[in-house]
């Protein structure tokens, strides 16, 4: 995986970190994981996260393995009814251990420098799963001009603070599917800038794409089924690749 994806995920740990309900509230992620375990007609009982993900929280999986986490954020996570397995990620190289699910959710596939980076995730994570891979993507294709620039702000708040998400992006002049992306995470009087993430656009036909050479079966976005970040409002589609 990339270390910008891992870096940015990170965001989102701390997000629900600040703010406890973040964590409680599992109707819409339990709906998500429910609604994908249906369609393919099976549970999984192993299940790879590709950074941290706020579904993480929602999964019920006998056995959940977590790569591309800080120190910090496994520390939070020993804290919470979550049991799982942190694994470093060349322990994924040989491609030998398999997993039922695997979840790089946040956009996974758009951390990416160019496409020829993003056709080695894919491969890697069809590699990697038994039964799905699942992730989730904007419609960069019919992306509104006002959403080129900047997410949906995105406020938090708990009994004393208030923590504030405004992410920005700054698209390259000559290749138009790249840009970067910076977050600035805002509490009280204090900021903390993250990033900038390199950013590469994907197309739900270009993922189908590089999922069927890769070896997958079939390809799927679930058109009543929406993912939101912690750390904005817009929404993601969800995309389950069965292998």
């Amino acid at each position: 995986m990339t270390l910008s994806h891992a870096n940015y995920c990170e965001i989102s740990a701390r997000a629900m970190q600040f703010d406890t309900r973040l964590v409680e509230s599992n109707t819409k992620k339990l709906e998500i994981l429910d609604s994908i375990a249906e369609y393919h007609g099976k549970q999984p009982k192993s299940v790879l996260f590709m950074g941290f993900s706020s579904l993480l929280s929602a999964c019920t999986a006998s056995e959940i393995t977590v790569v591309g986490v800080s120190d910090d954020v496994k520390k939070w996570l020993n804290s919470l009814p979550v049991k799982y397995n942190y694994i470093e990620e060349l322990e994924l190289i040989d491609g030998k251990k398999k997993y039922d699910w695997v979840i790089a959710a946040d956009e996974f596939f758009t951390f990416a420098d160019s496409e020829h980076d993003q056709r080695i995730s894919v491969e890697q994570l069809v590699g990697l799963a038994n039964q799905v891979v699942v992730t989730t993507l904007r419609d960069y294709k019919n992306q509104d001009f006002r959403d080129r620039e900047f997410s949906y702000p995105l406020a938090l708040r708990n009994n004393t603070d208030r923590l504030t998400f405004l992410e920005s992006h700054e698209h390259d002049q000559v290749n138009k599917n790249s840009w970067r992306t910076t977050v600035y995470e805002i509490q009280n009087t204090q900021l903390m800038v993250n990033g900038p993430y390199n950013r590469q656009s994907m197309f739900f036909k270009q993922l189908a794409r590089l999922s069927l050479d890769a070896g997958a079966r079939s390809f799927y976005v679930h058109k009543n089924l929406m993912y939101k970040s912690v750390i904005k409002k817009n929404y993601e589609h969800v995309i389950s690749i069965a292998v």
